[in-house]
C-alpha cells in the first residue's frame, strides 16, 4: 500500500491494473492509481488495453452483448465518485475533531476560570 505522500509509477500502476479491473483496491492505492493516470497517457492506454482484453474475454465466455469502451468510463467516472465522497468524509471528520477540541478547550477555560 502507498502512503499518502508517495506517488504511484509507471511499474506499479502496471502491477495494479488486475486489482482495478477486479474492483480490489484500497482507497488511498486507488487514489494514487487514479491521480497516475491523469498524469500518465501510456498508463491510461495499458489499462484501457487490459480492461478491454479482461473483460471482453469474459463477456465472450458468457456470451453476453458488451460495450467495453462506455465500461471503462463508467468505471473510471465512478472511481472518481468515490474518491471525491472519501475526501469529503475525510474532510467532515477532521471538521468534526476540530469542533471537539475547541469544546473541550472551551469547557476547561471556563472550568478554571
Amino acid at each position: 500500500m502507498l502512503t499518502r505522500k508517495e506517488s504511484m509509477d509507471c511499474k506499479e500502476f502496471e502491477k495494479r491494473i488486475p486489482d482495478f479491473i477486479a474492483r480490489k483496491m484500497d482507497y488511498p492505492t486507488l487514489k494514487n492509481f487514479n491521480a497516475h493516470i491523469g498524469k500518465c497517457v501510456d498508463c491510461k492506454e495499458e489499462l484501457e488495453i487490459q480492461f478491454l482484453v479482461t473483460e471482453g474475454i469474459q463477456r465472450l465466455e458468457d456470451g453476453s452483448a458488451f460495450d467495453l469502451q462506455s465500461e471503462l468510463d463508467e468505471r473510471m467516472a465512478e472511481t472518481e465518485h468515490k474518491i471525491r465522497f472519501h475526501n469529503g468524509f475525510l474532510y467532515f471528520g477532521f471538521a468534526l475533531e476540530v469542533i471537539a477540541v475547541c469544546l473541550l478547550l472551551g469547557i476547561v477555560i471556563w472550568i478554571l476560570l
